[in-house]
């Protein structure tokens, strides 16, 4: 996540925001088109899951796997690794893994709400309702687990974006690595990261289309990756293809679809 022009934590002024919000998408013209945006499969489950940061589950084999293969900021051959997105969908949550090969295992931020978008980083996106405009939930976790959730609006005062920090919702997350984090002496091999999300954390904004076979959501699944020891430089690789990445990838016109399948 880059860096926006606003923030704010005022729960008034985030209420009469939801309002306006709610009043502009009705009257502005839909940007996903849902006969055009790619879509990714996300199975149900039904077996218990155990956040532990492991494909032990049968389900994970039998859901869509796919590699985020749209690249930006590319430097050097060693920034542009191998990352596999996988997702299902339960009952009450849903379930997100992140697979990421690793030459150099980097982890600073430790803080909610700080910068773990300048570390190796994963981030999911979503839109509750797909043909809503610009307004996305946001989390980007590092392997400290250092959490940016957030809930973002586009372009929202004279062009500029706002995002509401204090969205600090409740869900679990797992790490494993496989090398040295911080240490750029040796070759490490990889990390991986997974989530469990409730439902219970998108009711905020007005509608929600049911999270039932058949339905979609949009969304946007990313990986920040960072290879050098110092400083903030890192590449990034996302599932659908972001085409400007000198904006952000905060494009929710560019976001794909996940369709709910049994």
């Amino acid at each position: 996540m880059n860096q926006s022009k606003y923030t704010f934590s005022n729960p008034r002024f985030f209420i009469v925001l939801v309002f306006l919000s709610s009043s502009l998408f009705a009257q502005d013209e839909k940007k996903l088109s849902l006969g055009e945006q790619p879509i990714f499969k996300v199975s149900k489950v039904k077996e218990t899951m155990v956040i532990d940061g492991k494909m032990n589950e049968a389900a994970w084999s039998k859901t869509e796997a796919r590699t985020l293969d749209y690249f930006y900021r590319i430097d050097k051959p060693t920034d542009q690794q191998k990352s596999t997105f996988r997702m299902l969908w339960g009952k009450d949550k849903f379930y997100v893994f992140f697979e990421m090969e690793d030459r150099y295992i980097t982890a600073r931020e430790t803080k909610r709400d700080g910068q773990p978008y300048f570390d190796d980083c994963a981030e999911i996106f979503f839109i509750t309702a797909p043909d809503s405009l610009d307004t996305h939930f946001g989390y980007e976790l590092n392997l400290n687990k250092a959490v940016n959730d957030f809930i973002f609006f586009n372009d929202y005062v004279e062009g500029r974006d706002v995002v509401y920090k204090t969205f600090n919702p409740d869900f679990e997350v797992e790490v494993i690595y496989d090398g040295t984090i911080n240490d750029n002496s040796d070759i490490d091999k990889g990390w991986t990261m997974e989530m469990a999300i409730p439902y219970s954390n998108f009711g905020e904004l007005g509608k929600v289309v049911a999270i039932e076979a058949g339905n979609k959501w949009a969304f946007l699944a990313i990986r920040q990756d960072r290879n050098d020891a110092k400083g903030n430089r890192r590449s990034t690789s996302t599932i659908f293809p972001i085409y400007d990445i000198s904006k952000n990838v905060h494009q929710a016109n560019r976001f794909g679809l996940m369709e709910f399948v049994e």
